[in-house]
């Protein structure tokens, strides 16, 4: 009897196991097939503003600056503008897609539905981080007609690229719990993410700035994000790698809970 009992138990394990599985490779690829379908506007123009980038501040104004951190100037943005693209697509796919889920009332189905609040959420941020991941390949590829891209660490490149597209994206699906019409979407990457990635040290080394702005810049979160990244291509990081890996780890668990909170109680859903 007891091991009959185990069997069942163990059954019961797989059986839920495989239907949440299901239901977390559906979500995915209905995300996934969201954007890809509509690639002329979700590949193509990141991939034309990167390029417009490296001709500007690359070629044009990077002659004149010359080196950065012992690097051209050119190879010095390349990391920065890969990580921008990553941070501003992730972000946006997983707002515009949860919320337009929302407004249409598609959500409430599955809220109703017996997928684990987990699942939802892993489902739609998993959406938005391959959005990013294609869109970071995407850039880089188009770098090489301009640079020469050098790898220091592959896996500092890899876990660097992945926390940061899962955090935005889980921070995009909580700005659109929240927002009421389409144009709040549009409220966070204009007053919030514009600054924080022009500002987070893309086109400049902190070593640049005073002692004062320095310390003041090492409070944007963004500085973290792109240091690790450049850290990867590079070698070299204002900031210690180490710090900014877990800063990223503790902000996705931050932003996880909060999103499950949200999505748990209905906060911004149920009306």
């Amino acid at each position: 009897m007891k091991q009959e009992s185990s069997l069942m138990n163990q059954d019961k394990k797989v059986s839920w196991f495989k239907q949440n599985y299901v239901a977390l490779t559906t979500i995915w690829i209905k995300e996934c097939t969201r954007f890809l379908r509509i690639w002329v506007q979700t590949l193509v123009p990141p991939a034309i503003t990167m390029s417009l980038y490296f001709v500007i501040f690359g070629n044009l104004i990077g002659n004149r600056i010359g080196e950065m951190g012992g690097f051209t100037y050119m190879e010095f943005i390349v990391p920065g503008l890969i990580m921008m693209s990553v941070i501003t697509n992730s972000y946006a796919n997983v707002s515009s897609s949860f919320f337009s889920a929302k407004f249409q009332r598609n959500i409430e189905e599955l809220l109703v539905s017996p997928v684990p609040t987990s699942v939802i959420i892993l489902g739609y941020v998993g959406g938005g981080v391959a959005r990013a991941i294609l869109i970071g390949i995407i850039v880089t590829l188009v770098s090489l007609f301009f640079v020469d891209v050098q790898i220091h660490h592959l896996g500092i490149i890899a876990l660097t690229l992945v926390l940061t597209a899962t955090l935005f994206a889980t921070a995009g699906l909580i700005n659109a719990v929240f927002a009421k019409t389409f144009d709040d979407i549009s409220v966070v990457p204009t007053f919030v993410l514009t600054p924080l990635t022009y500002l987070g040290g893309v086109f400049y080394s902190l070593t640049l700035l005073p002692e004062f702005w320095q310390w003041v810049s090492k409070a944007n979160p963004v500085v973290y994000m792109v240091n690790g990244f450049r850290y990867g291509f590079l070698g070299v990081s204002d900031v210690p790698v180490t710090f900014s890996l877990s800063l990223l780890v503790i902000f996705n668990v931050v932003l996880f809970g909060i999103a499950y909170y949200l999505l748990k109680t209905g906060k911004g859903i149920r009306s």
